[in-house]
């Protein structure tokens, strides 16, 4: 932090930072709030059962999604160096093989994976009768919209590796816009409950998924090249994207898992729990989407910077990215330590789920404090296509997590707080150490 802004050039790193940092930041928070915007008016339904069957609904929904993020995670640091190399057939190449893997996983988690997963999670969880019923009627209706979601992570991603956070910025916030719209106007004027509000989020899927399609034009016109059709039918043109997919994907299981183990353990505890736990942790998807903002600043930055080799300019982007890093997580800690109960109030008025909330208002208040380091990090070994060593960081994470996530389910409430804090701490650890020993070796430039 001593030399923040230590020269012109440091100034300089701030500015592209920020260029990318800001319309992300504005487009991730878009995501959070269609959260809360959930949250606030299924909250005002008379039910906690009603909140809790979007929170555990959107919960499996989101292990299915976001386990297959890795879709947009390798298509920005391929995209990345490509345009620090200025690839553009490279380019076209990413782009084509993202979309394709999208479609392709979605047809897979559609036809054989997410009813049966579904089962298993629910016998897991053990929901009230009327949490059940609820919970599997909004997660059917929202995998309508899976395989837009899935199209929409490699289209967010290549764009992303171009340096392009304006067009990422328009297909977030339309569809999260057409969210809170339709959420709004499905469950309050049409009165569907929580099935309107997973279909507000299918159509706004769709919207956004053929809007990113439309706005690859530019993108292309801007790096010149042609599309090798022939290169597509080898193994050899595939086998980078696919290993580096792999080891995100098997990373983003393990780490969709322990969210999953601890979203079970807490769903024991009773429906006003689950549905106070989800109120808490919308927090920490706003803080999180917001300072993954500056992370895909890291992607970028970092990608572009190891695709042409220029040590210097990595260095600076990780020192400016860091420093704003911190002091965005500290900024939400005191959000949420001083604001805390506006928070809560605003998203529900069943009194038994904001009592509830109210007293684990602390652990939110910590968490940005102990997540920043390793929403930094992923970036940093996003863009440096560095896949493997994030999937053994995830991995050792996990397994040193896991016992603790098992125990804590019947210790209580604040056992679950305290095991997501740790499971937090060691990823920033587990990661930090290999960036180290790769920064020792050099290694980010080789293998």
């Amino acid at each position: 932090m001593s030399n923040f802004f230590a020269d012109w050039r440091q100034r300089a790193t701030h500015r592209q930072v920020w260029a990318l940092a800001a319309p992300m930041i504005l487009s991730n928070i878009s995501v959070p709030l269609v959260t809360l915007v959930d949250s606030s008016v299924i909250g005002h339904l008379p039910h906690a059962h009603q909140l809790g069957a979007v929170a555990v609904g959107g919960t499996l929904y989101s292990f299915l999604a976001w386990a297959m993020s890795f879709l947009r995670m390798g298509t920005t640091g391929f995209a990345a160096q490509a345009a620090g190399r200025k690839d553009g057939a490279a380019l076209r190449q990413v782009l084509l093989q993202g979309l394709l893997l999208a479609m392709g996983f979605a047809v897979l988690l559609l036809g054989l994976i997410g009813l049966p997963f579904q089962h298993l999670a629910l016998q897991l969880m053990q929901p009230s009768p009327d949490l059940n019923e609820l919970t599997q009627d909004f997660f059917h209706t929202r995998l309508f919209g899976l395989p837009a979601a899935l199209a929409s992570y490699a289209l967010v991603g290549w764009f992303l590796g171009l340096q392009n956070a304006r067009a990422p910025l328009a297909i977030l916030l339309t569809t999260n816009l057409v969210n809170i719209a339709l959420n709004l106007w499905f469950v309050l004027g049409l009165d569907w409950g929580v099935v309107g509000s997973a279909r507000a989020s299918v159509v706004a899927e769709w919207i956004g998924a053929l809007l990113g399609l439309a706005l690859t034009h530019k993108g292309l016109r801007d790096y010149p090249g042609h599309l090798a059709l022939a290169a597509l039918k080898r193994w050899q043109s595939w086998r980078p994207l696919l290993m580096v997919n792999r080891d995100i994907f098997i990373r983003s299981l393990v780490l969709q898992s322990v969210f999953f183990l601890i979203t079970t353990q807490g769903a024991r505890l009773g429906d006003a729990t689950v549905a106070a736990n989800a109120l808490l942790l919308n927090g920490l998807l706003l803080t999180a989407n917001a300072l993954d903002g500056l992370a895909h600043a890291v992607e970028a930055l970092c990608g572009h910077a190891i695709g042409a080799r220029d040590r210097n300019a990595l260095r600076r982007s990780l020192n400016v990215a860091g420093g704003w890093s911190l002091i965005c997580s500290l900024g939400f800690a005191a959000l949420f330590l001083l604001c805390g109960h506006l928070f809560i109030a605003m998203q529900t008025d069943i009194v038994q789920v904001r009592e509830i909330a109210f007293i684990y208002l602390p652990y939110l208040a910590v968490l940005p404090l102990v997540a920043v380091w390793s929403y930094l990090l992923d970036g940093l070994f996003i863009g440096a296509t560095r896949a493997r060593e994030m999937r053994n960081a995830m991995v050792v994470t996990a397994l040193l997590t896991a016992p603790f996530a098992w125990l804590a389910g019947g210790l209580g409430n604040h056992a679950l707080w305290w095991v997501f804090l740790l499971f937090m701490a060691l990823r920033a650890v587990t990661l930090g150490v290999i960036a180290r020993r790769l920064n020792r070796s050099d290694g980010w430039f080789h293998g």
